[in-house]
């Protein structure tokens, strides 16, 4: 019965290469795990939240093709043409039950399970994966390709998992995951091991916000806003938004206050003063817009000329931005923000999100 928290992973730098593995790819949704008990159907959130009302058309099937009786760990993700959407999953939680039936029929979601915790009467819990993942197997086993209730596929040789981990990042995926085929099921413990994408640019740093604990008397930096070149700005191009970097000590946010402030420039000199027209998110999520998601906080940033350069270390990008937060690793005085641009960054093989899905 719900609550139950779902086991974690804990990072790695490669693949294993050794036995008493199972490998599958990592999933870039929503952790999501299922009590289903007849017609009755509970989604949870990581972190025990209930996701079932965001859901109703993923609740809907799953009423019809998964057992009658079961508990299954999984991701909810939402899939544009071959590849996945996490912005326009997010989207997905919405508070308007009229939004969320609209949006269940134009951005239906999908539903992958990669463990069973409990089938029938019986907890697998303190089985061995391997011996639930074959149960998984037979209890999916009347599974269509068409979904929306998919079964991960796995494999056990360390080649083909770092193969994979190449291959499906052009579907939307940022990794793989590593599962020790003789543990249990271990809630809220780190048992499994994640492998993902890490990679390092160069971007021009164009201005930051202030911390929420910052005061007038006792200002500290937030968060650096980073920007690339979309092409080279004697061509035309333009600085646009990629992302942030973040987590620095309070030591450090106070010194990068006084060390910034000789760059500080009026909104209307900057290249995204432009930006203050906006009422709403666009798009490219430029800084200083407002969104659902922000509510109501202050997204106003201090912009700075943008001449500095410095190096990050990123994993994943989405669109045309970084998926995820930024790590600041150092600053690129050899480097001018002019030569900063999009054709840096590495391109991920294209793959269909089906091939990752089948087999």
């Amino acid at each position: 019965m719900p609550p139950v928290l779902p086991m974690l992973a804990k990072s790695v730098a490669k693949v294993p290469d050794a036995s008493g593995y199972s490998f599958e790819p990592k999933w870039d949704g929503f952790r999501c795990l299922v009590f289903k008990d007849g017609d009755e159907v509970e989604l949870a959130s990581r972190n025990t939240k209930p996701l079932t009302r965001y859901f109703p058309e993923v609740v809907e099937a799953m009423r019809a093709q998964l057992p009658e009786r079961c508990v299954l760990d999984g991701e909810l993700f939402v899939a544009s043409g071959s590849r996945l959407e996490f912005e326009v999953l997010q989207e997905r939680i919405h508070p308007a039950a009229s939004r969320i039936t609209k949006l269940s029929e134009e951005t239906p979601a999908s539903y992958v399970a990669f463990d069973l915790l409990a089938l029938g009467d019986v907890s697998l819990l303190e089985r061995p994966f391997g011996e639930r993942r074959a149960a998984l197997e037979t209890a999916l086993a009347g599974l269509g390709e068409e979904g929306p209730c998919h079964l991960t596929r796995t494999t056990t040789d360390p080649a083909e998992a770092t193969a994979w981990f190449t291959r499906f990042e052009g579907a939307g995926l940022d990794g793989v995951m590593a599962k020790p085929l003789d543990a249990p099921y271990a809630p809220n413990q780190r048992t499994m091991l994640k492998i993902k994408h890490a990679r390092t640019a160069d971007v021009v740093l164009a201005g930051y916000r202030l911390h929420k604990t910052s005061t007038p008397e006792a200002p500290l930096l937030g968060s650096l806003l980073l920007g690339l070149y979309d092409a080279p700005p004697d061509q035309g191009g333009e600085l646009q938004h990629i992302g942030v970097a973040a987590s620095f000590t309070a030591k450090r946010r106070a010194e990068l206050i006084e060390e910034l402030a000789p760059l500080e420039v009026a909104i209307e000199d900057h290249p995204w003063g432009r930006w203050q027209e906006f009422l709403t998110a666009n798009p490219d999520r430029v800084p200083g817009t407002q969104s659902r998601w922000s509510s109501g906080k202050d997204l106003s940033f201090v912009p700075l000329r943008p001449e500095r350069v410095l190096e990050v270390g990123y994993d994943h990008m989405e669109g045309r931005r970084f998926r995820h937060t930024a790590q600041f690793k150092r600053w690129r005085p050899d480097r001018d923000p002019e030569s900063c641009g999009y054709e840096q960054l590495e391109e991920p093989v294209s793959y269909d999100l089906q091939q990752v899905l089948g087999g």
